[in-house]
């Protein structure tokens, strides 16, 4: 587990389920948290009995950002001379939001709220929240709207049985080992 609490994508998942989970207690006045960052469906095929009267997110896909600006690689050094990193990376990531309660009118309750927590925070910065993550400047949320097939396909994939659900994408997460590829010196003269 350190390794994963270590991982930008685990801190923006564990941050937007947390935030998410406290504007939902708010909202119904409730005592225990009613969302887990989980599987749907457990590896073996059987539903995780922590999913039972929750709303689960999950995290259905990766997509490398490739449309990105120039960063720079290079960092100077003490020694005056600079090390070279690999560019930063951005990912966006989709997140099934499933409303998986007994009631069905329970389920359509929490995903009313889901929708209306998205909509107020379409974007989570410092300044919007202060418990933001070590790491992480901004997420941006955005629906991502896909076909009934699609969605039927989605949940076929998953070996799941259909819940009111709703999905995001969580737009560019950055990613940034800080591992030195090489030592470039520094320029100590030039001639012509």
């Amino acid at each position: 587990m350190f390794l994963a609490q270590n991982t930008m994508i685990y801190k923006s998942l564990q941050f937007t389920s947390n935030i998410l989970g406290q504007f939902l207690k708010n909202r119904f006045r409730l005592d225990e948290d009613k969302i887990v960052l989980n599987y749907l469906v457990d590896p073996d095929g059987s539903i995780p009995k922590m999913n039972q009267n929750k709303v689960v997110l999950s995290l259905i896909n990766i997509e490398k950002e490739t449309n990105q600006p120039f960063y720079i690689r290079n960092q100077k050094l003490e020694t005056g001379n600079y090390s070279s990193f690999n560019p930063v990376e951005r990912y966006n990531l989709d997140l099934l939001l499933s409303s998986n309660f007994d009631d069905y009118d329970e389920s359509l309750k929490f995903l009313d709220a889901i929708v209306y927590f998205f909509q107020i925070n379409n974007y989570l910065d410092a300044s919007s929240s202060s418990s933001i993550p070590e790491g992480l400047t901004k997420l941006e949320f955005e629906y991502e709207k896909i076909s009934y097939h699609q969605m039927h396909s989605l949940w076929t994939a998953m070996g799941a049985k259909y819940q009111p659900s709703i999905i995001y994408k969580m737009k560019l997460i950055k990613v940034q080992a800080h591992e030195t590829v090489e030592i470039l010196p520094a320029v100590t003269s030039t001639t012509n």
